[in-house]
């Protein structure tokens, strides 16, 4: 596994945003079992993560976000990153957990999250996998790569945190201590989650486009309108909806957008670019325009480092050149 460089893209597209299309709008209440910020009582903030218990894990993520690092005893890097791992978790204060996997004892997990190399941490936001970095890097980037994380997490609604339980064992992360305050969001940045949070996805968008008009090189902006506008696109339609009116007129655009859109938000990611690229060449210049912005926002979603977009940026490249 090549190391990502910690930028906000590589943070997205291995999360489903499916369940984000349908939230219930303000008043109407939180479906069942979501994520309501409240504290969760664990017995740590750290665990050891294996084949067979992992699934508890995934569970957990859809209250808080999960940080999972792959290491080997025989990864010289391995012990230079824990200690900022275990730094940067404490610090954090219960608003992330840590989950160690030995990758030599646990193949199922090692292929799952397609580690090719140790050290390599990776996330679970909302029983979803997002790549983030291998090898070690300086601290500073880990905190960097956090706190891109739980922004994620807050945009997916995961904004519960961990309350560790003093009688299981372990001292509660900060007892003793100030934790390290967290750098507030920008304030264009925070208003573009309190409305996602909302489900006002019309003022998000309007924040992020703001944000990027005062720094056109704010790159978490820019992914985040990329990811919010699929969100508005798909809210109020049902899969079926979208699905059958794509079935139906194979020539229509904005039904193969449609469902191309659908096809990312649930995972699906090659099969949306290859929706969108076999249609292509059928289309007048005004359609290509159209599809061209499409895959471009969609590269903003999985990331530019993703394999996926590198290959469906040659493969848009050739049909353009």
């Amino acid at each position: 596994m090549s190391q990502l460089p910690p930028n906000p893209t590589n943070l997205r597209g291995a999360v489903d945003l499916s369940g984000l299309v349908n939230r219930p709008q303000p008043g109407q209440g939180e479906p069942a079992g979501a994520a309501q910020g409240e504290p969760i009582e664990l017995p740590s903030l750290f665990f050891q993560g294996t084949d067979a218990n992992f699934n508890d894990f995934i569970d957990l993520s859809m209250r808080i976000p999960v940080v999972v690092a792959l290491t080997a005893s025989w990864a010289d890097p391995d012990r230079q990153l824990a200690t900022v791992l275990d730094r940067v978790t404490t610090d954090l204060g219960g608003r992330i957990v840590l989950v160690q996997v030995d990758v030599d004892a646990n193949p199922q997990l090692v292929q799952a999250f397609q580690a090719q190399s140790a050290p390599a941490v990776a996330g679970i936001v909302a029983g979803r996998p997002v790549q983030l970095f291998s090898g070690a890097l300086p601290e500073e980037q880990v905190r960097d790569v956090f706190a891109q994380l739980l922004e994620l997490a807050a945009q997916n609604g995961v904004t519960g945190s961990a309350l560790v339980d003093a009688a299981a064992g372990e001292t509660p992360a900060g007892e003793g201590d100030e934790p390290a305050p967290e750098p507030p969001l920008p304030p264009l940045h925070a208003e573009a989650y309190d409305a996602i949070d909302r489900g006002d996805y019309p003022g998000a968008i309007t924040a992020y486009k703001t944000a990027i008009a005062q720094d056109p090189r704010d790159q978490m902006a820019i992914a985040g309108l990329a990811q919010v506008s699929l969100l508005a696109r798909l809210a109020g339609r049902t899969l079926d909806e979208i699905r059958n009116a794509a079935a139906s007129a194979p020539g229509d655009l904005d039904a193969q957008l449609a469902v191309a859109d659908l096809d990312l938000s649930g995972g699906h990611v090659d099969d949306a670019f290859d929706r969108l690229l076999s249609l292509f060449p059928t289309l007048d210049a005004e359609g290509k325009e159209a599809v061209r912005a499409r895959i471009l926002e969609y590269f903003e979603i999985v990331g530019v480092d993703d394999p996926r977009v590198v290959k469906a940026r040659a493969r848009l490249a050739s049909l353009l050149y």
